[in-house]
């Protein structure tokens, strides 16, 4: 009888260090801090784009286009290397025209990828600056902005993707160089190249030519410079 007992014993322990306390699951990663508001920025493009910086067939008549740009989320972007331009970033950088570029823009805010849109008119005195404003938010904290680099068959200048919110919070100022690109919409290779359309249209890529790149090194065209204004 004892025996039994014994065995009873030890069976029902048995049993008992097969059960374990099944494990709480881990928490979930908190996503990336945002800022608790929306923040106004005033954006001033500089030119560094000289006949003493950029010698090599540096053209009469060099302006930048007009400045049109846009704060978005990750989903929008107006241009990317690597990445085939769309009819208005082709627009923009051959003919300087922010058509139909404000219309593919336009369709982001309604989608509610982007939040508003900017534009300015053209610099041509280099000794002044391209001036405006842009307003982001927590769900829009991203800049892009660009200008047609002129003349030029298909070079433009700009930024995409800035992102002006810093482990929750707006950073105060930030200042980028800018150097210029090729949007793949022309084959051009010279200032004044007569028009040679693409087809199909190339990816975006930073132009590496001797009119940007000197003794091996690039020569960014433009500074790009964002303030906060508010809150």
């Amino acid at each position: 009888m004892k025996c039994i007992i014994a065995l009873v014993a030890v069976s029902i322990a048995a049993c008992g260090k097969s059960k374990e306390t099944p494990k709480a699951a881990p928490p979930a990663a908190a996503g990336p801090a945002v800022p608790t508001g929306p923040a106004e920025y005033t954006l001033i493009l500089k030119s560094t784009w000289t006949a003493h910086t950029h010698p090599y067939e540096y053209p009469s008549g060099a302006h930048f286009s007009g400045l049109i740009g846009t704060s978005h989320n990750a989903r929008y972007s107006i241009f990317g290397i690597g990445r085939r331009p769309t009819p208005g970033l082709e627009h923009l950088s051959e003919e300087g025209k922010h058509s139909p570029l404000d219309d593919e823009i336009q369709k982001a805010i309604d989608a509610g990828n982007a939040l508003e849109k900017f534009e300015t008119g053209s610099l041509k005195n280099f000794k002044d600056s391209l001036v405006t404003t842009v307003r982001v938010d927590p769900a829009h904290p991203l800049v892009s902005v660009v200008a047609m680099v002129a003349p030029s068959p298909d070079w433009f200048t700009g930024a995409a993707s800035v992102d002006l919110n810093e482990n929750g919070a707006w950073v105060r100022s930030k200042t980028l160089t800018l150097p210029a690109y090729d949007s793949g919409g022309d084959d051009g290779k010279t200032y004044k190249a007569a028009d040679h359309n693409t087809n199909p249209k190339k990816p975006v890529s930073r132009a590496s030519d001797r009119h940007f790149v000197v003794n091996g090194k690039v020569r960014p065209v433009a500074t790009l410079t964002l303030i906060r204004k508010s809150p």
